[in-house]
């Protein structure tokens, strides 16, 4: 019988086992807040459609917490949280920012998140923490404006925050490895031609993006995820990964025309709302085929550009499932 992890090694290596993997994640708003409710409703989603790895989803804030970021449940529809505390105000408070401990506070509990799931699960489910980049905590800790205002005309503190950001981050990978896990998922959020030029990213983006990435070599199951449109997708030919995912129903490049450029899989194939919320299942099923036909099922892993909205139905969900176990 073909093991996940077999079945994820042959995906990306360019070839497939017994079939292609599959995974989807979500956020689980309110649960989020606790470790071991996170935990219970994490493995309870995995436990309903068996997919072939876990990727363990906090509210974005687990990692600023600790830094006094705020924030709270208001309703949206991808189970994010909505931030009512930005630390970052004055181009002074990035110089204020002190390396966290990943043995103490929100950091703690999302160890002890994983540990729990890692009882749970053994080594039967690959288990991948979310990481988001640098840059993508300091929109957080500012706000999206202000960080690019402070980039512009304060460059030397917000790089000055982004060094001790990356330090917290490299602690806590570190950390999450103790607990087993067979990857991170790295979210980018800000490689887009809609938001900085490419000279900038290099700077406040990929040269801390290497950092954290080189940390997590050693595990075997790490995902780049490169959030929206306008992507700079030449980040792949250059960032260490093993899967590449992205909004390749919304934006370019499809699953195909990426395959030249992506050593390792490609994760994606399905759009989050137009298919997985507002279609049915003879819609997940025939967008599903096209895109593992469109890689003869090799070197890619059925999923969608991002988290599925928390009202998906959950026959969409089976249908994307099944849709994996059935092609040949």
């Amino acid at each position: 019988m073909t093991s996940k992890q077999d079945r994820l090694i042959a995906a990306i290596a360019g070839q497939v086992a017994d079939r292609p993997p599959v995974a989807l994640w979500r956020h689980f708003p309110v649960d989020d807040q606790d470790p071991d409710l996170l935990a219970s409703a994490t493995a309870a989603f995995q436990q309903t459609y068996d997919f072939d790895f876990v990727k363990v989803t906090p509210a974005s804030s687990f990692c600023l917490l600790d830094w006094g970021a705020e924030d709270a449940w208001r309703g949206k529809p991808e189970g994010t949280r909505t931030y009512t505390r930005r630390v970052i105000q004055q181009p002074e408070d990035w110089r204020r920012l002190k390396p966290l401990d990943p043995t103490r506070g929100a950091l703690k509990a999302q160890l002890r998140c994983l540990q729990l799931l890692g009882q749970t699960f053994g080594d039967e489910v690959p288990l991948v923490q979310t990481i988001f980049s640098p840059l993508a905590q300091a929109k957080n800790l500012s706000g999206g404006e202000i960080l690019l205002e402070h980039l512009r005309q304060y460059p030397d503190e917000v790089e000055t925050g982004l060094r001790v950001i990356q330090e917290s981050t490299i602690a806590f990978v570190e950390a999450a490895k103790q607990e087993r896990i067979a990857g991170i998922f790295y979210a980018i959020q800000h490689a887009s031609h809609e938001i900085m030029d490419p000279d900038t990213y290099a700077r406040f983006g990929e040269a801390y993006d290497l950092g954290i990435l080189e940390v997590a070599q050693d595990l075997w199951l790490n995902v780049l995820h490169l959030h929206g449109g306008g992507l700079m997708f030449d980040l792949v030919e250059r960032l260490p990964y093993h899967v590449v995912n992205w909004h390749d129903r919304d934006v370019g490049p499809n699953l195909a025309e990426a395959r030249g450029s992506v050593r390792g899989a490609v994760c994606g194939g399905l759009h989050r709302e137009r298919t997985l919320v507002l279609g049915d299942p003879a819609s997940v099923r025939s967008e599903a085929q096209d895109a593992l036909q469109s890689m003869e099922g090799r070197g890619v892993i059925l999923g969608a550009g991002c988290v599925v909205p928390v009202l998906a139905p959950r026959a969409n969900l089976m249908a994307a499932v099944q849709a994996a176990k059935d092609f040949a």
